[in-house]
């Protein structure tokens, strides 16, 4: 009998009662698990790994554009309110500005500034204000109960409440650490976006019109040269980033490969025809169907001779139909070149601040299409964020200038077709 008057299970063998009879009444207590027991249930497979990394992946860059929307949401209150209230409530101008209707929530926000200033979490003394303290559904409120004073500077308020609205379910997944699923981060990464550019905080790169500044690039930039983007063949890269919005602003195009088959063949004639009357320069340097590097080139890829001569050849023809409707074919410069292909190259208005390039380097037995894509950014400092102490390198370590200035010299060892 145990001491709180409970029956004791039988003992193990070799003692007294090991009869496996429990009297009646008894409470049967479980046996203690083995550790060994306990390790396989503890364990994470690969799949397991995966799902839990899928996650931190997709909440950590919802988590950022939370937090630049969040940022600027604020200073926009801040600047606009600021100027109302702070003269006659001084610091209290946010409790002011809440009103009755938002009494609850400011105050809880006071609250829980200053438990945050005695346990020392303000680590920065520009975060010590109430309005620090205030969540993205407090910061909207602010604005709707004082919309004419935004009216000014927002166009449109049914926009950025539209926006807002997308963001509060991402924004409560995130900060209870919940599964984020991919057309969610989708969704809240376009809200964000709009919403930036709503409240005027949008890139001020001009490639951003191709090809939007990405949050996570704005932040990690400089770590990448000014590779914005990889993909694992050209049709994962014309699923995100079509052919039309690669050369479809284009003012010049300068583009260097074997066949040139992402311009020749996912931009139809026309439009590249309409390009060049509007005024764009067109560059095009294949590899002369007639040499041995393409020769070696179909022996590497394991097709048949003379098959990928064929088609460069068609592709050029195609080219030159399209120039010699042209008003100006000076505008239209088509060139071929004898050396052995070492990558392929579209770049996109490469002499300006704006530029995109698009390169893929060639593999032994493995097409084109197959092959892995980057795609660059030119913009203002390789589109990199500089950080502090390194404005004297801002224009070190691009890949962009080096492709460019492959494509000229090549250019320049290469011969016009007539």
């Amino acid at each position: 009998m145990g001491s709180g008057g409970l029956e004791l299970p039988p003992g193990g063998e070799g003692h007294e009662g090991t009869s496996t009879d429990v009297p009646p009444g008894a409470v049967s207590l479980a046996r203690p698990m083995n550790a060994g027991a306990i390790g396989p249930e503890l364990d994470w497979d690969a799949d397991a790994w995966h799902e839990v990394r899928t996650r931190a992946q997709r909440a950590g860059r919802a988590y950022i554009w939370l937090n630049l929307v969040e940022q600027r949401l604020r200073a926009v209150v801040a600047a606009v309110l600021r100027p109302i209230y702070e003269p006659v409530h001084g610091d209290d101008w946010v409790v002011a500005a809440a009103g009755p209707a938002g009494q609850e929530w400011v105050q809880r926000a006071v609250a829980v500034r200053e438990v945050s200033r005695r346990k020392g979490y303000l680590l920065d003394p520009a975060d010590d204000n109430v309005l620090s303290f205030l969540t993205l559904p407090q910061l909207r409120e602010l604005m709707v109960q004082h919309w004419p004073c935004f009216e000014p500077y927002v166009d449109e308020r049914r926009d950025v409440e539209l926006a807002l609205d997308e963001l509060e379910v991402t924004r409560n997944v995130v900060s209870r650490n919940r599964a984020l699923s991919e057309a969610v981060l989708n969704q809240a990464e376009r809200a964000s976006a709009r919403l930036l550019e709503a409240l005027g905080a949008g890139s001020d790169l001009p490639s951003t019109r191709r090809l939007p500044v990405d949050a996570v690039e704005d932040l990690v930039g400089d770590r990448y040269a000014d590779v914005v983007a990889v993909h694992s063949d050209r049709v994962r890269l014309l699923r995100q980033f079509p052919a039309e919005d690669i050369f479809g602003q284009a003012r010049r195009v300068d583009a260097l490969g074997i066949g040139l088959n992402l311009l020749v063949q996912n931009f139809s004639g026309r439009r590249l025809l309409r390009l060049a009357e509007s005024g764009s320069r067109v560059r095009l340097l294949f590899l002369n169907p007639a040499s041995s590097a393409i020769k070696r080139r179909e022996r590497e890829l394991g097709i048949k001779r003379g098959e990928l001569s064929r088609a460069v050849e068609t592709n050029i023809l195609h080219m030159r139909r399209v120039r010699s409707r042209l008003r100006d074919p000076g505008a239209f410069e088509i060139q071929v070149f004898d050396e052995t292909p070492r990558f392929t190259a579209y770049l996109v208005d490469g002499d300006g601040a704006d530029g995109i390039a698009v390169v893929q380097s060639y593999l032994r037995r493995t097409r084109g299409m197959e092959a892995p894509v980057l795609v660059l950014r030119n913009g203002r400092n390789g589109g990199r964020v500089v950080k502090p102490g390194q404005a004297d390198q801002a224009d070190e370590g691009g890949l962009f200038p080096t492709y460019r200035e492959e494509f000229e010299q090549m250019w320049a060892d290469s011969r016009p077709v007539s």
